[in-house]
């Protein structure tokens, strides 16, 4: 436990490098899988716009990129984040491999949970002479709100899981310090502490998440 003490510096640092990634990867994974969900759903058979080209388009860059294991893709995007100006190794390039990762999980929870809409209402919407931009907005979204937020919830337990992975790759986060100061050194102490500092990360977003969901449902 000393040395747990000792190293009570490098475990900040990585607890909130820990956070910024987790909340980068949400925030913009999240934005980009919205959207791409949400294209998905309005542009399947029968959507709002629906059009089988670009539904064809998005399913299958979401099928290309999910399957790849998140180890062989933060080896594989070293090039894009170089092209980025970012380097190849450290926190920039597991920010960028966090991204892409959660984007594409991310998007097909918001399809998912936008199938659990009713119809009759976005018909209703289209009904009363609201455009298709407007539907997806007004009535689309925030119907799916509550489900929604719970999904973004889940994905953040997997959004912190990649961010003890990107330890590998140079990026100072507590997977890093288990790996470092933890595993290589024998000290599991070192390592039992890193995973109670992700599990305590992952049970306040589910708290937060949880909570939100509740309160937007009961509306």
């Amino acid at each position: 436990m000393d040395r747990v003490w000792e190293l009570r510096s490098i475990f900040l640092e990585s607890l909130w490098t820990t956070i910024w990634l987790a909340g980068g990867g949400l925030v913009i994974g999240g934005l980009i899988g919205l959207l791409v969900g949400t294209g998905l759903y309005v542009s399947r058979r029968g959507g709002i716009v629906s059009d089988r080209r670009t539904n064809g388009v998005l399913n299958f860059v979401v099928n290309f990129m999910r399957p790849i294991p998140f180890v062989l893709l933060v080896i594989a995007l070293q090039p894009v984040s170089r092209w980025f100006g970012i380097s190849g190794i450290g926190n920039g390039q597991a920010l960028v491999a966090i991204v892409f990762a959660s984007a594409f999980g991310i998007s097909r929870i918001v399809e998912q949970n936008l199938v659990s809409v009713q119809p009759g209402v976005l018909e209703a919407a289209r009904a009363m002479g609201a455009s298709r931009w407007k539907v997806i907005t007004t009535v689309l979204l925030p119907e799916a709100l509550g489900p929604l937020i719970l999904g973004f919830t889940f994905a953040l337990v997997a959004i912190v899981d990649m961010t003890a992975i990107v330890g590998i790759t140079g990026a100072d986060s507590l997977g890093k310090v288990a790996l470092t100061y933890g595993l290589k050194q024998f000290n599991w102490t070192v390592t039992a502490v890193a995973i109670l500092l992700v599990i305590l990360i992952v049970q306040i977003g589910q708290l937060i998440g949880n909570a939100l969901a509740r309160r937007v449902m009961r509306r």
